[in-house]
């Protein structure tokens, strides 16, 4: 008895709370048991639910839930602050004294690594990263315990800490007025369904449902059961099975498979990293929605967008949201610059001075934000472009510095942040100036390859000859019907394009579909391709990050634009046919139109709770069989 209750009482860091995990769903049968005895009293069900979220992360976290708890207090007290001061000035600096205390924390623990390499980089020093908060608890406790030459990241630091700054925020805008119950407050801050890994919970929309009073429909009821097996699925099937058996592998030591399988895993990466984290989100909307809260949509069939700029409104909707609110915006967003623009473009000029380890580096940097700032300030008619494509751009270098310590992050960030504003540009240009411009760079790249042979250059030439081919694709569709650009731009599951779409005879819908479907194939693509320098900066080591992330990258980059030998192409389809079948079922489904999947959701809903209980256990079942040895935990867990 006392080694079961030691078991349950106690923090095991080889044992987390995992929603895919049995003991999960044994602490949530307890705690739902206890919450429907409590739910109609408003103040024992919010502190009920705060004391399990805390107790939820020590599972998880350990010691670290001291951090948790501190920010908790922090901003609630801040908070209070903020809304009694009388003058702006003293909102504001308790404002940034907030903000101050939030970033130092994570910065230190998050980005310590990064900041101490730069540092030895720059300056010729050999500094090693010093954990205070061990050595403070060493002290306090006379012991050794906590090791301090080496700092672990708390889980779900960035999520909770980016929670408490909208909190903030929004009360020194005047959005709410501040929690007068500390335990209100907790709960906010560390609601477990969502605590560690998001979706990222602004202070606006939740804590309005603090107050409300309980409530969970029929339907509600159904819906909530359904996002639950339908982010187990995506978990354990599409996304565990295929890393474990082959997605991992290949990543581990590229130079060990063919152009061909390091191809086929980046591909497939895009599926797992997108059903591991979209069904994370899927079952933590449905357990709160059994406890009478709504979480925002995180995901919105991201692989159906038509371009870059529409995929980052379909992709972790609630941190685009977030940086859009308070980060774009604060940065000067499509109005103006501000200190902020002109800070963040000397220091990513300086990393990159660092990286390269070349003067002319700092200087491209630079240059290219000179240049373009002279544009803004001599081309008023273009200026607001201008401005906001590059505080979009800064705003993307720091989307992907937020995911991790690691350089390849950053390049992650600033390709996607090139790829917005490429279509931005892009779709104002001319088709002619656009076919004319991807011919040429496809012959610049066939001349490249052919002169200078990299693999680089043969991987870019493949990509861009099958742009160019889209390109064509969309230039002859835009001759046949120039009013349809804008229509798509939001892709075919948009209101605009099913407007579009029914002005049209069957001819022009096939014509717009086959237009739409060269514009998603090539955004997938290029989504795919910033993977590359996503996932290999993900799952290492902070201390070694940056050198490793960096060498994977390039060996994956040497296999696939290198010589391909097709005859073993039927042997790795055959050998790995389980796992290919499966990405071909996951996008497949992925790509089914969005009213159909509402459809058969709500369906679902609707069904007799026997025959809901039925299908459970049969899906768990099925589950079962795909469970990998040992569970493999989220990916974002790590931000």
């Amino acid at each position: 008895m006392g080694e079961i209750l030691k078991n349950i009482f106690l923090y095991d860091p080889q044992h987390p709370l995992l929603f895919t995990q049995f003991y999960f769903w044994a602490f949530f049968a307890l705690v739902y048991a206890i919450f429907s005895l409590v739910k109609s009293k408003r103040l024992m069900r919010n502190a009920f639910l705060a004391f399990v979220s805390l107790f939820f992360y020590y599972k998880t976290s350990g010691i670290f839930l001291l951090i948790l708890l501190f920010v908790t207090c922090s901003d609630f007290f801040i908070a209070k602050k903020i809304d009694k001061a009388s003058k702006q000035r003293i909102k504001k600096a308790w404002l940034v004294t907030s903000v101050v205390i939030d970033l130092f924390l994570l910065c230190y623990f998050k980005y310590a690594y990064f900041f101490t390499d730069l540092l030895n980089q720059m300056l010729g020093l050999n500094f090693r990263v010093f954990d205070a908060f061990a050595w403070v608890g060493n002290t306090i406790g006379g012991t050794d315990r906590f090791h301090v030459d080496s700092i672990v990241l708390p889980v779900g630091i960035s999520f909770f800490t980016f929670q408490v700054i909208s909190y903030t925020a929004d009360v020194y805008m005047g959005k709410i007025k501040p929690v007068q119950n500390i335990l209100d407050f907790s709960f906010y801050v560390s609601f477990f369904p969502q605590l560690v890994a998001g979706p990222i919970v602004r202070a606006s929309e939740f804590i309005p449902q603090l107050y409300k009073p309980f409530f969970l429909g029929r339907r509600q009821f159904g819906i909530a059961v359904f996002w639950i097996l339908n982010g187990l699925a995506k978990k354990i099937i599409l996304s565990d099975y295929i890393a474990v058996n082959f997605i991992d592998r290949v990543f581990e030591n590229p130079l060990l498979f063919s152009g061909f399988e390091n191809f086929a895993a980046l591909f497939g990466y895009s599926l797992q990293v997108y059903a591991d984290f979209s069904g994370y989100t899927d079952i933590a909307i449905g357990v709160a929605m059994l406890m009478g809260f709504y979480l925002p949509q995180n995901f919105n069939s991201p692989y159906k967008a038509p371009n870059t700029q529409n995929f980052w409104k379909r992709w972790h909707i609630s941190l685009s949201r977030w940086l859009q609110t308070y980060l774009y915006i604060p940065l000067g967003g499509n109005r103006n610059t501000t200190f902020g623009t002109y800070f963040w473009i000397v220091l990513f000029a300086v990393i990159a001075l660092i990286l390269s380890g070349s003067i002319w580096a700092l200087v491209a940097v630079l240059t290219v934000a000179a240049v373009t700032l002279l544009l803004a300030r001599f081309k008023p008619d273009q200026r607001k472009k201008i401005t906001a494509n590059l505080n979009s751009f800064i705003t993307m270098l720091l989307g992907g510095l937020w995911h991790g310590a690691s350089c390849n992050f950053v390049i992650w960030g600033g390709l996607n942040g090139v790829g917005m504003i490429v279509y931005k540009f892009w779709k104002d240009l001319a088709w002619g100036w656009k076919l004319s411009l991807m011919l040429g760079l496809t012959l610049l790249l066939y001349i490249l390859k052919t002169f200078v042979p990299a693999p680089v250059f043969s991987l870019f030439f493949v990509w861009v000859l099958i742009l160019a081919v889209g390109t064509l694709v969309r230039f002859l569709f835009h001759l046949y019907r120039p009013d349809a650009p804008g229509a798509f731009s939001k892709g075919l599951d948009s209101i605009e394009a099913r407007k579009a779409l029914r002005t049209m005879d069957r001819k022009d819908r096939i014509i717009a579909n086959l237009a739409n479907a060269w514009a998603v194939l090539q955004t997938f693509a290029f989504i795919t391709f910033t993977r590359l320098f996503f996932r290999c900066g993900s799952n290492l080591d902070p201390a070694e990050a940056n050198e490793k992330a960096w060498e994977t990258a390039k060996n994956m980059v040497a296999q696939i634009g290198g010589k391909w030998d097709i005859s073993i192409i039927p042997d790795v389809c055959a050998a790995y046919w389980k796992v290919f079948a499966l990405v071909a079922l996951g996008m497949l489904i992925h790509w089914l139109p969005a009213r159909f999947k509402r459809r058969y959701r709500i369906n679902f809903a609707l069904l007799p709770i026997p025959v809901i209980a039925v299908i459970c256990v049969v899906v768990i079942f099925c589950l079962y069989q795909f469970v990998t040895a040992g569970f493999q935990p989220f990916i974002y867990f790590q931000f």
